[in-house]
């Protein structure tokens, strides 16, 4: 999915093709797609700007490529609680969970931080989508929840807790929605829990304080409104971040929660809530 840009230097390739992605979901169907609502998609994706930072990036791998991401972005990473993070030669395994208000920005800085800490050995669960960035594949487990993938999902999970790598995870699956005024994540799933338990890996909280623009939480709340099953406003998440360059972050750590805590008084699915909880309170 490698194609020369036609109107920019002839050096710089293609990783994000529009045009070469369309036609190979809908083949010659694609011709029938108004060139105005391709040339929309390009541009809220940024299609340009991305790809001449893919290639300018295209040596780096894993966290490297993380910490230029958020240089990139020129993102301000005020971190509070750092003394919180496990020292990387306890010889454990954590499970680092973070609520997820950007959907893109903190993903990336998280990773960085982590990655940066502890010498590149974690692995995120994300998108699958987002496997078609070469600089994040190294550290990264793509899973697609809806797509024919789907079946794998439990495997690619265990997969990623038998390793020796620490996980990285945002529980709620997708990024923050504004809720009664609040901009809170969706509830979060259980995964971390069971897993961490079976595992017997400790957990660290992580609160990432942030937000996107109102346009996205109304685009996100009339898609809901409409029971559309496509998640029309993740097409936006590319815009939300490029909204979100120059800013200060604020990055709260907080106390590794130990395995055992997650006991037999309450279900997994209630222990996440407490967890979440415990995020919103950093």
């Amino acid at each position: 999915m490698c194609k020369h840009f036609n109107n920019m230097d002839k050096a710089i390739e293609k990783t994000i093709d529009i045009d070469g992605i369309l036609k190979s979901k809908i083949g010659s169907k694609v011709k029938y797609v108004p060139r105005f609502a391709i040339s929309w998609l390009k541009s809220i994706i940024h299609e340009d700007e991305v790809n001449r930072f893919l290639w300018e990036s295209r040596n780096l791998r894993g966290t490297e490529w993380l910490t230029e991401c958020v240089h990139y972005l020129d993102m301000t990473l005020e971190i509070v609680g750092l003394e919180n993070l496990p020292d990387k030669s306890d010889g454990k395994l954590y499970t680092f969970v973070s609520n997820h208000p950007l959907g893109g920005a903190d993903g990336v800085a998280l990773g960085s931080i982590i990655g940066q800490h502890y010498d590149g050995k974690f692995r995120y669960l994300i998108n699958d989508l987002l496997m078609n960035l070469p600089g994040i594949r190294p550290v990264s487990i793509g899973i697609n929840k809806t797509g024919s993938q789907s079946r794998n999902f439990p495997q690619m999970v265990e997969a990623g807790f038998q390793s020796e790598n620490h996980m990285l995870m945002f529980p709620a699956g997708i990024c923050s929605r504004k809720i009664k005024g609040n901009i809170h994540d969706l509830a979060w799933t259980k995964t971390f829990v069971s897993k961490s338990v079976q595992y017997k890996r400790d957990v660290v909280p992580i609160h990432f304080g942030g937000q996107n623009s109102d346009k996205f939480y109304r685009i996100a709340n009339l898609c809901k409104a409409l029971h559309l099953k496509f998640n029309v406003a993740m097409l936006f998440l590319v815009d939300e971040m490029y909204k979100n360059v120059h800013k200060t972050f604020r990055v709260s750590i907080g106390k590794p929660i130990p395995w055992q805590t997650f006991d037999k008084s309450k279900t997994h699915k209630e222990w996440a809530r407490v967890v979440e909880d415990e995020v919103y309170k950093l």
